[in-house]
């Protein structure tokens, strides 16, 4: 390689023709995105009924996006001229940069990078569209490790704008600068990073999903309240089984797979049981029509409502009128307004309930919002059970103290349950109705019930450390943490690895500014004091921020 190489650093001039090898969805999807761009296209698979099927997968996306108005016929017809359909790796000779698309086999992938180092010229780069197998392992079946590098797309390529440039120790500099001026110019955010076992999307995506499978199996909740609860109470646009079904189970079971393995045996990312057990029986997502869900044919995103499971007599609830809210802060008024709203007739009350004991011995519910530690809500239930009518339901909204203990400090736990309202409490959407093993089944009942007239969502979980939402939502941040911390990247690149990645409304980092990095440590020890569970423990540099006082921008 001459100085002429050197020259097209930063520009991404000097790749004009690409290669594209594999041409199921996704290989199609990056022919797609690099013809949209002015470039030539060589696609190339291994036989010609391969090669028809791709052809069709890239000729119905840009009929569609012409249907849609977002492709003008006569662009279409031009992108389709400037891609050439080809059997067999020969005729990617001429090529500057070429991408592979195949399966994800370490095997495949390596022979398919020794032919194409046979074939093509010395000065082409050769890319690996591979989400989470070895770069260096692939690059190392060439003659030219330091022209190979990782160029992660995701599905559907031509939508999302992320791409994870994946260089290895021995990839040349120019090679990576090329790489990151084509995402440039192909509109793509290019985020950089070393060759480690899920590079920086499927690591936390991953692990949080392979959490909500291992949550679902321990009955913990039910997969429409697991979804649900991370879709309205995390803002995600999928919940996680849902989510998987559609990647795949097989898929995912490869991907966790290949990085518990490559990245030293962390418990969280072995593949949960019932993944395995799905995979085993074929069950494998909306590809095959059966997964977590059921599907009205493969292929569907229709879900088919199952026959339910004969229910015992539902229990009677309890009639409440009068609604308690104590505590002096933004969140008891919030919920006093909210009650109000409903047309509940509501006393508040400070901390110290025994001012109000007349007024709070008429309601029919007490909602604790104080947000106190964990002895002065005990202190604070035990003044409820002593000015408070028999019947009376008590709840407590916290999100991180135990419930149980918190019911024990009365003479009445059969009354007392979690009401966990996702914030902002007067814009009720969701609200966890957590039950201890004391919690009378008429409380819960009551408890939904109210949720139902506040014109929120009720998901129903038992009392363990974070409940639904936070239980998978803060180990996913802490993990985005220990990444910054181990300075595998940075903090906007994870944030935009995971917002234009996997469609985030927001990234780890924009959300723990949101909760505090204080908040989150506290309920990262719950966590983890509960399961002992080595990969939730808090971050260390979690720790030592909130120790110091300081925020996840000054470690860039």
């Amino acid at each position: 390689m001459g100085d002429s190489r050197l020259t097209s650093v930063n520009t991404g001039g000097e790749l004009q023709t690409i290669g594209v090898v594999g041409l199921g969805t996704m290989g199609a999807g990056i022919v797609e995105v690099f013809s949209r761009n002015g470039l030539d296209v060589v696609a190339v698979e291994v036989g010609e009924a391969a090669l028809e099927r791709g052809r069709d997968i890239l000729t119905a996306s840009t009929d569609r996006a012409v249907t849609r108005g977002k492709l003008a016929p006569a662009d279409r017809d031009a992108l389709l001229g400037r891609v050439r359909f080809e059997v067999g790796l020969d005729a990617l000779h001429d090529a500057d940069l070429v991408v592979e698309a195949v399966p994800e086999r370490l095997d495949l992938k390596r022979a398919v990078f020794a032919e194409l180092d046979r074939v093509c010229k010395p000065s082409a780069i050769l890319a690996s569209n591979t989400s989470s197998l070895s770069v260096t392992e692939i690059a190392v079946a060439t003659r030219r490790p330091q022209q190979v590098l990782g160029l992660h797309f995701f599905n559907p390529a031509p939508v999302m704008r992320l791409v994870e440039v994946v260089r290895t120790v021995v990839t040349a500099d120019h090679v990576v600068a090329d790489a990151e001026a084509l995402c440039a110019r192909l509109g793509k955010r290019g985020v950089t990073v070393g060759d480690r076992a899920g590079f920086i999307a499927n690591a936390l995506l991953f692990g949080y999903l392979n959490h909500a499978i291992t949550m679902y199996a321990s009955g913990h909740v039910s997969r429409e309240d697991l979804d649900l609860a991370m879709r309205a109470g995390a803002g995600l646009p999928m919940g996680p089984l849902a989510l998987l079904d559609l990647i795949g189970l097989d898929t995912a079971y490869e991907i966790l797979d290949t990085m518990y393995r490559r990245g030293g045996r962390d418990r969280r990312h072995a593949p949960a049981p019932l993944l395995a057990q799905l995979v085993t029986a074929g069950f494998l997502g909306r590809k095959s029509g059966r997964g977590f869900y059921t599907y009205e044919k493969p292929g569907s995103s229709a879900v088919v409502p199952e026959r339910p499971v004969a229910e015992p007599d539902p229990v009677a609830a309890r009639e409440i009128n009068a609604v308690g809210v104590v505590g002096s802060g933004a969140a008891a008024a919030g919920l006093a307004e909210a009650f109000a709203r409903a047309g509940f007739d509501v006393v508040t009350a400070g901390p110290d309930v025994r001012e109000k004991a007349a007024a709070l011995a008429g309601t029919d519910l007490v909602v604790d919002a104080t947000a106190g530690d964990l002895a002065a809500t005990k202190a604070l239930f035990a003044g409820l059970d002593e000015v408070c009518e028999p019947g009376t339901v008590l709840a407590t909204t916290t999100s991180a103290l135990p419930i149980i203990e918190i019911a024990m400090a009365t003479r009445r736990p059969e009354d007392v349950a979690g009401l966990h309202f996702l914030p902002p409490a007067p814009a009720v959407s969701l609200v966890e109705v957590v039950h201890t093993v004391r919690t009378a089944p008429e409380v819960l009942a009551t408890a939904r019930r109210v949720v139902e007239r506040l014109g929120g969502t009720g998901v129903s979980c038992p009392d363990r450390a974070g409940f639904v939402v936070n239980a998978l939502l803060f180990p996913y941040l802490n993990d985005a943490v220990r990444m910054l911390g181990d300075r595998y990247s940075t903090v906007d690149d994870i944030d935009a690895a995971m917002t234009l990645g996997c469609g985030y409304p927001a990234g780890p980092f924009a959300m723990l500014d949101a909760v505090g990095p204080d908040v989150a440590l506290e309920i990262q020890r719950a966590l983890y004091r509960e399961s002992r569970e080595p990969g939730l423990a808090p971050a260390p540099l979690l720790e030592q921020l909130v120790t110091a006082g300081r925020s996840f921008r000054t470690v860039n």
